[in-house]
C-alpha cells in the first residue's frame, strides 16, 4: 500500500474502530501561540487515555504493580487543528499485543465531528520496576487487552 493510500485509510477511521473512547475537555493552557492545541497536548491526552483505560478496566493501581509500562515509541499524524474550548474524544485501540509490549492506535476527535483530527501511535514495553529488565505484560492487564483484541 502506498503512503497516500495509508493516509486515506487513516483519515477514514471513526470512533467505532476503537476499543475505548474517553471524553475530555481542553484547557486554556492547551492552546499555543497560533490559537490551536499544542502538539505536546495530543501526547498528554493519548497517555492519559491509555492509562485511564488500563486502570478503570482492571481496577488495578498501575503504580502498585511490580512491572512498569514505559513508552518505547510514539508518533502522531495530524489531520486537522483542534482548539480551546472544545470537548474532545480520545479513542484507544490495541493494534498489536506481544509478550512484553503493546502497540496502540489512538484517535483524537472533536466531540461534535465524526472526522478524525489526529491518529497517534504508542508502544508500551513492560519492565521490572527494580531490575529494568523486560518482562511479560502483567496478567491482569493482558486479560483486558486480549478481550479488546478478541471483540473485533
Amino acid at each position: 500500500m502506498t503512503a497516500d493510500a495509508d493516509r486515506a485509510l487513516d483519515r477514514s477511521l471513526t470512533r467505532d474502530h476503537f476499543d475505548h473512547v474517553t471524553r475530555v475537555t481542553t484547557r486554556w493552557s492547551d492552546n499555543d501561540m497560533y490559537g490551536h492545541l499544542n502538539n505536546a497536548v495530543y501526547y498528554e491526552l493519548f497517555d492519559s487515555a491509555i492509562n485511564a483505560w488500563l486502570i478503570t478496566g482492571t481496577g488495578v493501581d498501575a503504580l502498585a504493580l511490580p512491572e512498569l509500562g514505559v513508552v518505547a515509541e510514539s508518533g502522531c499524524r495530524f489531520f486537522r487543528e483542534l482548539e480551546y474550548p472544545r470537548p474532545l474524544d480520545v479513542a484507544v485501540r490495541v493494534e498489536r499485543l506481544g509478550r512484553s509490549s503493546i502497540t496502540y492506535a489512538l484517535g483524537l476527535f472533536d466531540a461534535d465531528d465524526p472526522a478524525i483530527a489526529a491518529l497517534g501511535h504508542w508502544v508500551h514495553v513492560y519492565i521490572d520496576r527494580d531490575s529494568r529488565a523486560t518482562v511479560p505484560i502483567p496478567p491482569v492487564l493482558r486479560d483486558l487487552l486480549e478481550r479488546a483484541v478478541a471483540e473485533r
